[in-house]
C-alpha cells in the first residue's frame, strides 16, 4: 500500500492519444507505471491493443479505444467510454500527431494535404481539449496536456504545413489553459525535439521513402550539430515531462509551453576557436 500511495499518479484516470508508439507508447508506459488507468487511443488497432496488453500484463491498467482524433465525434465517444470504464477522467494527453507530405521546397508544395494535417494536428487536439475539459470541469478539476513540436516555436524550411499546425496548439493551449483555469484544470504544452519516432518515415510513399529517410537523416545531423545538449533525446524524456504536467506536482503550472530538445531552441551552438578570450 505505502508503494501504491507513493507512485505520482495512483488512483488517476489518463487517456493518451496517439498511443500506440514513439513518445505516445513511451507516456502510456510511464503513467501506467506511476500508477494511472491508462486509455490508449490510435487507429492502428493491433499496435494499441498489443501496448495495452503488454502494459495489463505488467501489472497496470490499460484500455484501447480506436479513435481518429481527426473525427470529433470519435473523440467524444473516447472520453465517455473512458468515463463510462474508469469512472472519470484526470489527465487528457493530445499526442497524435502527423506530419504531412515532404517536399524539398515550399513553392512545390501542392498543399493537398492541409487539411488532414490540420484536422488531426489541430482540430484533434481542439476537440480533444474541449470535450476532457466539459468532464472536468464538473469533476474538480484535471490535466490536459497538448503536444506541439519545437518547429512550432521555431521558424524554418520545409514542412511549412505541420510548423504552422504546430504553432497553432501553442496558441491554443494558452488561450484554453486561461478559459479553463477557472475550472481547476490546467492546460500545459510539450514541445519535443529531435526525438527519433515514426513520424516523418510514416508520411513518405514507398516511392520516395528512401529519399525521405535520407532527408530526414540530414535535418537530424544538422539538429544534433546545433543542439547544445549532445546526449541525444528519446521518447522517455517526453514522458517525464508529462508525468510532471500530469501530476500534482505542476498543481499551480497552466498556460507553458516546454521544450524537450537539448537547449535547440534557446540558441545554436557557439563554436570556440579555442582561443582564451581577452579580458575588458
Amino acid at each position: 500500500m505505502a508503494a501504491e500511495l507513493a507512485r505520482d499518479l495512483a488512483g488517476k484516470v489518463a487517456v493518451i492519444t496517439g498511443g500506440s508508439s514513439g513518445i505516445g507508447k513511451g507516456m502510456a508506459e510511464k503513467f501506467a507505471a506511476e500508477g494511472a488507468a491508462v486509455v490508449i487511443a490510435d487507429i492502428v488497432d493491433d499496435r494499441g491493443e498489443a501496448v495495452a496488453a503488454e502494459l495489463n500484463d505488467q501489472g497496470g491498467t490499460a484500455l484501447f479505444v480506436h479513435t481518429d482524433v481527426a473525427e470529433p465525434a470519435q473523440i467524444g465517444r473516447l472520453v465517455a467510454a473512458t468515463v463510462d470504464t474508469f469512472g472519470g477522467l484526470d489527465i487528457m494527453v493530445n499526442n497524435a500527431g502527423i506530419s504531412g507530405t515532404m517536399h524539398r521546397k515550399f513553392l512545390e508544395d501542392d498543399l493537398a494535404d492541409f487539411h488532414k494535417v490540420l484536422s488531426v494536428n489541430l482540430l484533434g487536439v481542439m476537440a480533444g481539449t474541449r470535450d476532457a475539459g466539459r468532464h472536468m470541469s464538473t469533476h474538480g478539476g484535471g490535466s490536459i496536456i497538448n503536444l506541439t513540436s519545437i518547429g512550432g516555436i521555431q521558424a524554418g524550411g520545409g514542412v511549412q504545413t505541420y510548423r504552422a499546425s504546430k504553432a497553432a496548439v501553442i496558441q491554443f493551449t494558452k488561450s484554453a489553459a486561461i478559459e479553463l483555469a477557472y475550472y481547476g484544470i490546467r492546460v500545459n504544452a510539450i514541445a519535443p525535439g529531435n526525438i527519433p519516432t515514426p513520424l516523418l518515415k510514416s508520411s513518405a510513399s514507398d516511392e520516395n521513402r528512401a529519399a525521405v529517410e535520407e532527408f530526414e537523416a540530414g535535418i537530424r545531423q544538422t539538429m544534433r550539430d546545433d543542439r547544445p545538449l549532445k546526449r541525444e533525446g528519446t521518447a522517455e524524456d517526453v514522458a517525464e515531462a508529462a508525468l510532471y504536467f500530469a501530476s500534482d506536482k505542476s498543481r499551480y503550472v497552466t498556460g507553458t509551453v516546454l521544450p524537450i530538445d537539448g537547449g535547440t531552441v534557446a540558441g545554436k551552438v557557439i563554436r570556440s576557436s579555442g582561443k582564451p578570450i581577452p579580458a575588458n
